[in-house]
């Protein structure tokens, strides 16, 4: 009896091994997300919804000098690392003051010294900004450059309430540079 659960117990064992999975490491640059409300995700309350939602990934500055030099001035940069940065509106908005449908875009920027152009294009689950295809722009709006005296360690992106519950103010930030996009319900 002790021999069979033994080797009951070896086979288990085995066959375990055999299919373990090898996982990866964490990502250099961690995803995250933001939302508005800004306390959607976490202290939700009962019945509300969330109005837009981003997903993007947070590099490090690591030391590195960001604008003009890791992201050139006057080229498509795809706001952060990795996969595109998406933003998720659930119902029809104005974004920096023009009007987009509910729906996923990926967002893109093209930074300069004292704007950026902020791109939501119907390109969804794209890696980098490699192949980007001006053609499949939704819109394009201009955001004012913003200089900070302390360094944004990660790139980060946080929505703080606007002047009403259906207004937002969409904050983007890295190293010593911030924009700022107001979006409405």
């Amino acid at each position: 009896m002790k021999k069979n659960i033994f080797l009951a117990l070896l086979m288990m064992v085995i066959a375990f091994g055999a299919n373990a999975q090898k996982f990866r490491g964490l990502d250099k640059s961690p995803r995250d997300i933001a939302y508005f409300p800004d306390h959607f995700a976490h202290d939700r309350k009962d019945g509300e919804k969330a109005l837009v939602k981003v997903s993007y990934s947070r590099p490090f500055l690591n030391g590195r000098e960001i604008f003009g030099k890791k992201e050139p001035y006057g080229k498509v940069w795809r706001l952060g690392a990795d996969e595109s940065t998406e933003i998720k509106f659930y119902e029809d908005a104005t974004f920096g003051g023009k009007k987009v449908k509910a729906g996923t875009y990926s967002m893109f920027t093209i930074p300069n010294e004292k704007e950026w152009t902020i791109i939501l294009s119907t390109d969804v689950d794209y890696w980098g900004a490699f192949k980007y295809k001006e053609a499949n722009d939704v819109l394009r709006i201009v955001a004012y450059v913003n200089k900070v005296e302390t360094p944004i360690e990660n790139f980060s992106i946080v929505f703080e309430k606007g002047a009403s519950d259906r207004q937002a103010k969409m904050h983007i930030g890295w190293d010593k540079t911030t924009v700022l996009i107001p979006i409405s319900f």
